[in-house]
């Protein structure tokens, strides 16, 4: 029962500031991931979404909730799962590098499995799902760049 990790990088032609903007705002996640819907089931202390807030997202019939542990402005966005999938220790950190006038982003996961034997089944789900949506992330934040409101 190893740990399991993922590492998904891919490139936005938009600023760091604006890529964690999108990671800051759990409403906004349906519009540019595969997830279907968002809630705030307890706000930070200090701010909404902030350290400690707890977000509900459901995609299909999972309803994951997950508690935002760690917040660097344009830099980092770290949240911790808390039910809806049998796994456990679940750990994301987004990192956001500046990269040639755009933002290189880093969406690194680990977990443990709590049935033996299926880390590796979600591992690769949960790569796919987090590829697809840091790729999302990535695309709406260049678009929104590139033709703001």
């Amino acid at each position: 029962m190893g740990r399991q990790q993922i590492d998904v990088r891919v490139r936005s032609a938009a600023s760091p500031a604006a890529v964690h903007a999108l990671l800051r705002d759990g409403a906004g996640w349906p519009t540019w991931s595969p997830i279907d819907s968002f809630e705030l089931e307890r706000p930070g202390p200090d701010e909404p979404e902030g350290v400690g807030a707890i977000r509900i997202f459901r995609t299909g019939r999972t309803t994951s909730r997950e508690r935002v542990v760690e917040r660097v402005p344009d830099r980092r966005f770290s949240y911790e799962l808390l039910s809806g999938l049998p796994i456990r220790d679940y750990r994301a950190d987004v990192d956001l590098t500046p990269d040639d006038g755009g933002t290189l982003i880093r969406w690194r996961s680990s977990f443990s499995a709590t049935v033996p034997g299926t880390g590796w089944i979600y591992r690769r789900a949960l790569g796919r799902f987090i590829r697809q949506t840091a790729e999302g992330l990535a695309s709406h934040a260049a678009a929104r760049a590139a033709h703001p409101a």
